[in-house]
């Protein structure tokens, strides 16, 4: 079990930060820094948390820095689907209807999809059953040659952007299920092209092309997120809403007639 104090140093050198630069940042002295991570002063709650906030702790991890302090936890976790979070998921679920008729779904940490919007269903179509067994995950799902890797024209470069995202998303908050996942399916082979090496299609962003009814594709997405968040599970969820890179990919979704 770890102190309060060493899980704050290890926060702040993952942060890249000086004992000085926090102490700045958080308005107190260095010395005060100095003494907290090495257990030499016992810090209030508020100073945890003050210290947390300007180190971009997670929620979920402030917690563990609280009880590590000896107080209790200040967040919760409740699920989406519960009635506590009626309302944010009827805001999230109106997102997804507001973008409709492109796809966007909600996912979770783990990348573990949450909620889809109907434009997303016609693409899980020619899926494996097993592989949309919940929890759905939307990387196993995109590299699975039985879900949508087959129909992903460029999957190397998509590939590459799971790996540069994921890898980012570790750097800042370790975890382990998420390193099995990024280990099982992301770790880079000698075939495969390095994040660097991904030649852009366009000027603006890399699109996803999918090859669907004989046509492809060219899609590129967004990232929502809840602001200010004060629950564990809406710190932790993700809208990613997909766009038409093109005229045509436009056409496909738009048509009136719903045929392809």
């Amino acid at each position: 079990m770890h102190t309060v104090g060493e899980l704050l140093r290890q926060w702040r050198q993952r942060r890249r930060l000086s004992q000085l630069d926090l102490a700045i940042a958080a308005d107190v002295s260095a010395r005060h820094v100095s003494l907290v991570e090495t257990g030499k002063s016992r810090p209030s709650a508020d100073m945890v948390l003050r210290l947390a906030g300007q180190l971009d702790v997670p929620l979920r991890d402030r917690n563990r820095l609280l009880l590590a302090a000896g107080f209790a936890p200040r967040y919760t976790e409740r699920p989406l689907d519960g009635d506590a979070l009626a309302a944010a998921r009827e805001a999230v679920g109106r997102v997804l209807r507001a973008h409709e008729p492109y796809p966007a779904l909600v996912f979770d940490r783990r990348w573990n999809i949450l909620m889809t919007n109907r434009a997303v269903e016609p693409f899980f179509a020619g899926v494996a059953p097993d592989l949309l067994r919940p929890p759905v995950n939307l990387v196993r799902l995109g590299l699975d040659p039985r879900g949508l890797a087959s129909y992903v024209v460029n999957l190397a470069d998509v590939r590459a952007m799971f790996r540069s995202r994921i890898r980012r998303q570790l750097a800042a908050v370790p975890d382990a299920e998420l390193t099995t996942l990024y280990e099982e399916l992301l770790a880079p082979g000698p075939e495969d092209k390095t994040d660097e090496s991904i030649e852009p299609a366009s000027d603006v962003v890399i699109p996803m092309v999918i090859r669907v009814d004989g046509r492809e594709l060219r899609l590129f997405s967004t990232i929502t997120t809840f602001g200010t968040p004060m629950d564990i599970t809406l710190a932790e969820v993700a809208v990613e809403s997909y766009y038409p890179a093109d005229a045509e990919s436009a056409a496909y979704f738009t048509r009136a007639d719903g045929d392809a």
